[in-house]
């Protein structure tokens, strides 16, 4: 079994500093910022320069590299208290994404046992590329999982972007439509541009163009009319938090997709590494869901679309309940049609 390459790596580090790419100028300019403060790469979090929750996490545990490297300069063997306020701030850069926390409980939980005495940065540094390699070892293992699901000449849509550029490389739902497309499973991809950041025209739309994949752009109101045309088999997407019986949130829009999809009987998968999953979380009703800025609703590229002055709401996410999802597909296994009881049984494989 083949596998599509992509050669895709939005998070890089070198010379002892984190380069992301900013993905708020694709798909027109390809530039790279470099941080060496953790408070500037919660900033970047925040502003969306990185984005999708892998990728969040894995720009997150660089960040406690950056913590690290300032805590022992500032306040030198009592450097862990010292990490304490970079780490919140880097917490609340985006509070849905639940990975972002994973990353920094797991390097909080990791640094706990380096000695006092010295720095902890070249220890630091291995932990976080071990987490950023991880991620793209489990992305290859989802997209063949996911691929195996799909029947020969499949037509998929997705929504957002869950691709190499939202994670450490390769992609969680664009992983298994680049497995799919390399096993001959999948014969056209459509494109959600996902409004109001359009991170399906500027990024989903560029990631499958580099890497020769047949793709359609639609307006996310014209997922309806395609369902209906009965030539849809997929509803393929990421998930930025998903709950212990399999709630899911993801990007706004994809409740409703997944409303529609069960309507006309098209299947909906969810995929996302285990990390993404909040076993503290019962259900999705608990689920924080982050409002940004209006001025993303009513401008585009800061150009007003809207009247002056008019109030617009912009929740980033929207939570699926489970029982309208017909597979979650992580590093450790599938599970069908998710129950508390089924997901269960990948905390005793990660276990």
């Amino acid at each position: 079994m083949s596998t599509t390459a992509s050669t895709i790596a939005p998070i890089q580090w070198r010379d002892g500093r984190l380069f992301l790419l900013d993905q708020r100028q694709l798909p027109h300019r390809q530039e790279w910022l470099d941080y060496d403060h953790p408070d500037l790469v919660a900033e970047a979090i925040t502003m969306m320069v990185v984005r999708g929750a892998p990728a969040i996490g894995v720009a997150a545990a660089y960040g406690v590299v950056l913590a690290g490297r300032q805590a022992w300069h500032t306040a030198g063997v009592t450097w862990k208290q010292a990490m304490t306020a970079p780490l919140a701030r880097l917490e609340n850069a985006r509070p849905t994404a639940v990975n972002l926390c994973w990353a920094i409980e797991h390097m909080r939980q990791f640094y706990r046992d380096l000695s006092d005495g010295e720095s902890p940065e070249t220890a630091l540094l291995a932990e976080a590329i071990k987490i950023h390699e991880l991620d793209v070892a489990a992305n290859r293992r989802m997209g063949k999982y996911g691929a195996s699901l799909l029947e020969a000449n499949s037509i998929v849509l997705t929504h957002c972007n869950a691709g190499a550029l939202a994670t450490a490389g390769f992609g969680t739902a664009l992983g298994v439509i680049r497995q799919g497309v390399a096993d001959g499973k999948i014969q056209h991809v459509y494109v959600d541009e996902t409004r109001p950041w359009l991170q399906g025209s500027r990024l989903t739309a560029w990631e499958l163009l580099q890497d020769n994949i047949p793709m359609t752009l639609q307006a996310d109101s014209a997922a309806a009319l395609l369902m209906a045309s009965g030539k849809l088999d997929w509803v393929i997407v990421g998930a930025d938090r998903i709950a212990a019986n399999g709630d899911t949130a993801n990007k706004i829009g994809t409740y409703s997709l997944a409303v529609l999809a069960r309507y006309h009987k098209v299947r909906m998968m969810v995929v996302a590494p285990t990390a993404t999953i909040d076993w503290d979380m019962p259900d999705g009703s608990g689920i924080p869901i982050e409002q940004r800025q209006g001025e993303e609703v009513t401008h585009i590229n800061r150009e007003p679309i809207a009247p002056a002055n008019v109030i617009a709401i912009n929740p980033a996410f929207d939570v699926t309940p489970a029982d309208l999802i017909d597979a979650i597909v992580t590093e450790a296994g599938v599970i069908l049609s998710p129950t508390t009881e089924k997901m269960l049984t990948l905390r005793e494989e990660k276990s």
